[in-house]
């Protein structure tokens, strides 16, 4: 059965898969980064995976992998194939599409950037599939984004469009370490509400999904920590769907796992803020954890789908 590799590289763990040509889900596999041994033993697991995944593929599908796709964090030259720089896996400059095509014996490999990727399989066969124009928006440690375009996410001029978690909401507020100031990612990611929320309990381990439960109990001071964080994402919502105009905002990450604890009063702020603006489907994300591994496959497929499946020289943009 023809199918293609997809990986989706995370700061500790790595997602993998067999991907057909619908999208469907062949095989997954799971294995940790060892990020502990260094950034080149990062790069080794990567490389042996990927062997992994081509061996059990010719061996239980009939046929190796025609293409493969890998979905990494940190900042990504898409056109070169290289993975440029990551703070949590410690690497800068990897050339990983060369190296993984060596390893895979030709075949071709796209490479993008892990937030960018996810947003693509969303966008495509996920909560925004036939949106034209939609925002993917995942709340987690930090808070990055996706802007989908008919069919494609735009990765700017520069590779660094959509990072909504910089838009400053609070200025003269809490310091970020990207040097800014009152940064949305500093009041509404999943670590900013943990954050809080230890604060406001007095239990250094509680996190945002006790935060969320307490919420639905009705604690009152976990009422004002939750609102505090939505109305500082709304704020950033409506300066993005003001330059935007997407027509489905989709919203995933740790903190969307609260369902309409968090999408209901967050859809009322944006509601309160908008004036001329058009009012987006407002929705949480459909796929979880398998978004980055179907977006590394649609990556696959189209390099596949080209007029020619030789390895291009200018990558699918991410």
């Amino acid at each position: 059965m023809r199918h293609v590799i997809a990986l989706d590289v995370g700061g500790t763990g790595m997602k993998a898969a067999l991907v057909g040509s619908e999208g469907e889900l062949l095989h997954q596999a799971r294995r940790p980064t060892g990020r502990e041994r260094g950034p080149d033993a990062v790069v080794d697991a990567i490389l042996d995976f990927a062997a992994e995944l081509r061996a059990y593929g010719e061996h239980h599908l009939g046929e190796p992998a025609a293409a493969a796709g890998v979905a990494v964090p940190g900042i990504v030259d898409a056109d070169r194939g290289v993975a440029v720089y990551s703070a949590n896996l410690g690497w800068r400059d990897v050339p990983m599409r060369r190296l993984l095509g060596d390893r895979l014996g030709g075949v071709p490999v796209a490479l993008g950037h892990d937030v960018r990727t996810g947003g693509l399989a969303e966008g495509r066969i996920g909560a925004g599939q036939g949106a034209d124009r939609f925002l993917f928006v995942p709340l987690g440690t930090g808070i990055a984004g996706a802007i989908g375009i008919d069919g494609g996410v735009e990765a700017g001029a520069h590779g660094f469009a959509g990072e909504i978690g910089h838009v400053v909401v609070r200025p003269g507020g809490t310091p970020c370490p990207c040097g800014q100031h009152g940064c949305l990612e500093r009041y509404a990611s999943a670590a900013a509400v943990s954050q809080a929320w230890a604060e406001a309990c007095g239990d250094p381990e509680a996190d945002a999904a006790d935060c969320a439960k307490a919420v639905e109990s009705g604690d009152a001071r976990a009422r004002e920590v939750w609102q505090d964080a939505i109305d500082a994402l709304a704020d950033g919502l409506v300066t993005a769907l003001t330059l935007l105009d997407p027509r489905t905002l989709i919203i995933g990450g740790g903190l969307a796992e609260a369902g309409e604890t968090l999408f209901a009063p967050l859809r009322a702020a944006v509601e309160r803020r908008v004036t001329f603006q058009k009012l987006p489907s407002l929705v949480p994300a459909a796929l979880g954890d398998t978004a980055g591994c179907l977006g590394a496959g649609l990556l696959a497929w189209d390099l596949l789908n080209q007029p020619t499946t030789s390895q291009p020289t200018s990558e699918v943009t991410t």
